[in-house]
């Protein structure tokens, strides 16, 4: 399996509106956090989110969180 590419050592902090979200978990989209397609030369699919309503999300910006997509702090540990 490849290994993420870390895109920063911390949240990526957004206030979202309601709807369909695809996170990168590949590291490589040039439009962080959201993928770009960039993944393609990788195993790494991206993770699907949705928001019911308007919300302020922390999402992960080191793409090892096992808490996919939001941050669970693990870049601390990188």
């Amino acid at each position: 399996m490849t290994e993420p590419k870390i895109a920063q050592k911390a949240p990526i902090v957004l206030e979202l509106e309601p709807g369909k979200y695809y996170w990168c978990a590949c590291g490589l989209s040039t439009n962080q956090p959201f993928c770009n397609g960039a993944h393609k030369t990788t195993d790494i699919k991206p993770e699907m989110f949705e928001l019911a309503e308007k919300s302020k999300i922390a999402l992960c910006g080191c793409k090892h969180t096992k808490n996919k997509p939001k941050c669970d702090g693990t870049h601390k540990t990188l």
